[in-house]
């Protein structure tokens, strides 16, 4: 088990998962010419999972054979993107139930399969960089593989690529192997129960979560935002796609320069600065200086995001004790997509005030993301040394 088999085990499934929440609209448009039901089954692919998260996490930690149930994880996302192809034909009561399975296991191959990195890599800063790539791969080329194969086949095939996607993940991750984390003197309830009480009552990892959590607010909004201030700039939604590609690019560019240096700087140093950079950059892009500045601008903010996510997953590890570890990973991942989901309701709700303010409310989160990072304890205790 390396970098390798972590990425083959980690990528797929999240690549999956990013590549439905485009495809499936585009295919209850071909399919039924309703891109309410789209939005609807997109909905209820994802909103299981903040739900589902605790209950994971306590299951993960307890298990003498995580692998086997991230797999089967991997394995029902498959069949339920599958059984999504046949929208035309499936009635929609079971559409929606297979699609609600999907999110409700997502925690298992999100946050659940990211308390395992350490395990797979030995440098734990290299790790983390590692999974920050696996995220920011799967963020990237999701959605680019659906657009790629909607110009030219129908959505259906793009949604038995995702399924197939899907179940490549189960098999690698079931053939890397994976330690159990050995949490088994206590029930899972209760085990649940101190998982959230450690999360929320522990400072330094509460300082983390939280703030972590509601830079997704702004990160979920970009889109959104970025549709406002292409229609206000050139007087159509065309730009945006270049904006949102200009930041994922971003992402990415800096996820493969922190897996190949990572950053030796205290963790809450480089969340708190990374927030910082990318929300000054964030509303830096507002200035109406012409295209290119707007997209240098937006890439520039994205850059940071990568640096920040090793470090804030670094953190979470050390912050986590061996038992609770799994439950503390995916609830935090679930707080997240459930922030990045609020972000986008609040940013469509918000562009009646224009694609300049929009953007620029995105930039500001961000700060106050970093500002919140001062709250962070400078001597605070770990569970985990940090390589």
């Amino acid at each position: 088990m390396g970098a390798l088999g972590y990425l083959a085990a980690s990528t797929p499934p999240r690549l999956a998962s990013a590549g439905s929440a485009v495809a499936i609209p585009i295919l209850a448009v071909q399919q039924l010419g309703s891109i309410g039901i789209g939005g609807a089954l997109v909905a209820v692919s994802l909103g299981p999972s903040i739900l589902a998260a605790p209950l994971v996490g306590a299951v993960l930690d307890r298990t003498r054979r995580p692998g086997y149930l991230i797999g089967m994880a991997g394995l029902l996302t498959a069949a339920a993107f599958f059984v999504a192809g046949f929208l035309d034909r499936v009635p929609l009561p079971l559409e929606f139930s297979s699609l609600a399975v999907a999110g409700a296991v997502a925690p298992f191959y999100m946050g659940g399969l990211s308390s395992f990195v350490a395990d797979a890599i030995r440098d734990q800063r290299r790790s983390f960089a590692y999974d920050a790539l696996s995220y920011n791969l799967s963020a990237v080329a999701g959605p680019a593989l659906v657009a790629a194969m909607a110009a030219l086949l129908p959505a259906q095939a793009a949604m038995f690529v995702l399924s197939a996607a899907a179940l490549l993940g189960a098999v690698c991750v079931v053939a890397i192997g994976l330690p159990a984390h050995g949490a088994r003197e206590h029930s899972v309830w209760s085990t649940t129960l101190a998982g959230l009480r450690h999360i929320f009552g522990h400072r330094p990892l509460a300082v983390v979560t939280v703030s972590s959590s509601l830079t997704q607010l702004g990160q979920g909004g970009l889109a959104v935002a970025a549709v406002a201030l292409s229609i206000d700039r050139i007087g159509s939604p065309a730009d945006a796609a270049l904006l949102v590609t200009a930041f994922a690019a971003g992402s990415l560019l800096g996820a493969v320069v922190e897996t190949a240096r990572p950053t030796r700087a205290r963790p809450h140093v480089v969340m708190g600065v990374g927030f910082l950079a990318t929300g000054v950059f964030t509303i830096a892009a507002v200035a109406n200086l012409g295209m290119v500045w707007t997209v240098v601008a937006i890439g520039l903010s994205g850059a940071f995001t990568a640096s920040t996510s090793a470090a804030m997953l670094l953190l979470r590890n050390a912050l986590s004790p061996a038992h609770l570890r799994a439950q503390i990973f995916t609830v935090g991942a679930g707080l997240r997509a459930s922030a990045s989901a609020a972000g986008a309701a609040l940013a469509g709700s918000a562009t009646g005030l224009g694609g300049a303010v929009a953007v620029a409310a995105i930039g500001v989160v961000w700060i106050v993301s970093a500002a919140l990072m001062a709250a962070y304890p400078s001597e605070a205790p770990v569970t985990q040394e940090i390589h």
